[in-house]
């Protein structure tokens, strides 16, 4: 019997489908990557800036956390938009307010307009994740969900990545004002995004059905967070997972540098090497997730790194040789921070088209806002007992987790976009 071929027509729509989707893919990665460059760049550039600017340690202390405040805010906010105005346009509105105002830092003539600088581009920062997440999530198909997710996460490992490559070759070459110069570039990102990514079949489907409904219809994004008490546990549960996610992250990388040097004796590039090991992990462990999540199901997956968490980051405090250090950090990297891999997919699939990048944005940053006190506390507990100690503590807020995952998120693998 001869085969049929497809006609013309199908196999055209399905190649677009498929351009569609890798364009959002390489958007939303790009998005995410500029704020882990972002975020390390400034921590590689505090001393000549502080320096420069005779900036105290406070200070310079500040123009992190305000970065962090920026970012908080404007996830919020730009989730919001992004469920009224659209997923491509109004992640050309982030990306580009965080370029041109990482561009406006290096003309600060001191630390307060290098303040509100820093503050409004971590504004722009703060709502590329989320937006791309759902972006990324409504483009592709139910059975790779999670895998292309997962890829936006890994977008932040590349950041860092670039910047600790990148900015000690170019720093003492450009100075910390030509490194800022250099956060223009992302405006040509915004360009190119605006120009060839398209909105969501879902979300124009959706903006449709709005239309025709009229404003007075309009669903408010932030009360379907909570719409049923079904949906408020999920939210409660997704709040947990995003707060524990971001706790143990910060909590660990900061202090892990430190960890190494005060206990082992390790020099500064030792220590980095070995922190470089954990970060390899952490990606390995997010593309693993991603496969994970769409072979075995979402809460399967977040159970068993949530498991490996615990055991990892306990074992990690117990070990004392280099060899193991290195293995035992990378190990511990896959389930620590791989779970980032899998929010985009579970939280999509918790909420409709009109809330998704609102939950995405609302529930991870303000998991983000709690995360900020990881390196307080681990620094607190370091200092009162030891670093030992400050690490068995981390592994003891996955227990928390666990629960969560239990009892609070529903299993929605494959589960079509509503």
């Amino acid at each position: 019997m001869t085969a049929v071929s497809p006609p013309a027509a199908s196999v055209t729509t399905a190649a677009a489908t498929r351009g569609h989707a890798l364009r959002a893919l390489v958007a939303s990665v790009l998005g995410y990557a500029m704020d882990g460059f972002d975020l390390l760049m400034l921590g590689f550039m505090l001393p000549a800036i502080s320096a420069d600017l005779h900036l105290s340690g406070a200070q310079a202390g500040a123009l992190v956390t305000w970065t962090l405040v920026g970012a908080v805010a404007g996830g919020i906010g730009f989730g919001v938009l992004s469920d009224r105005y659209g997923r491509v346009r109004v992640l050309t509105w982030t990306i580009l307010l965080f370029a041109v105002f990482t561009g406006m830092c290096a003309l600060a003539r001191g630390y307060g307009d290098l303040l509100v600088y820093r503050t409004i581009a971590g504004i722009g920062l703060g709502g590329e994740f989320g937006i791309g997440m759902a972006l990324v999530a409504e483009a592709w198909p139910a059975r790779l969900r999670a895998r292309a997710s997962s890829y936006v996460g890994l977008g932040w490992q590349l950041g860092v990545l670039a910047a600790a490559l990148l900015t000690p070759l170019l720093l003492p070459v450009i100075g910390w004002r030509g490194m800022f110069a250099i956060g223009l570039l992302p405006a040509v990102v915004s360009f190119v995004v605006r120009r060839r990514v398209e909105e969501p079949a879902l979300f124009l489907a959706h903006a449709q059905r709005v239309a025709v409904a009229g404003k007075a219809e309009r669903p408010r994004a932030l009360r379907l967070l909570v719409a049923d008490a079904r949906t408020a546990r999920a939210s409660l549960g997704v709040t947990v997972l995003c707060s524990v996610q971001n706790f143990g992250y910060y909590g660990l990388m900061i202090w892990l540098p430190a960890y190494l040097s005060k206990s082992f004796g390790y020099s500064l590039t030792k220590s980095g090497l070995w922190t470089a090991a954990t970060v390899a992990g952490m990606a390995l462990g997010i593309w693993l997730f991603g496969v994970a999540a769409d072979r075995f199901g979402r809460r399967p997956a977040f159970l068993f790194y949530q498991a490996g968490a615990v055991i990892m980051v306990f074992v990690y405090a117990q070990l004392s040789t280099p060899f193991a250090l290195l293995i035992g950090g990378a190990a511990m990297g896959v389930f620590v921070n791989g779970m980032i891999g899998g929010y985009g997919a579970l939280i999509s699939e918790l909420y409709p088209t009109a809330a998704r990048a609102t939950a995405q944005n609302v529930l991870f940053n303000i998991g983000r806002a709690v995360g900020g006190f990881g390196p307080l506390a681990v620094g607190a507990l370091a200092a009162r007992y030891s670093f030992a100690a400050a690490l068995g503590m981390l592994a003891s807020i996955y227990v928390l987790d666990i629960f969560a995952t239990l009892f609070l998120i529903p299993e929605r693998r494959g589960a079509a976009l509503e």
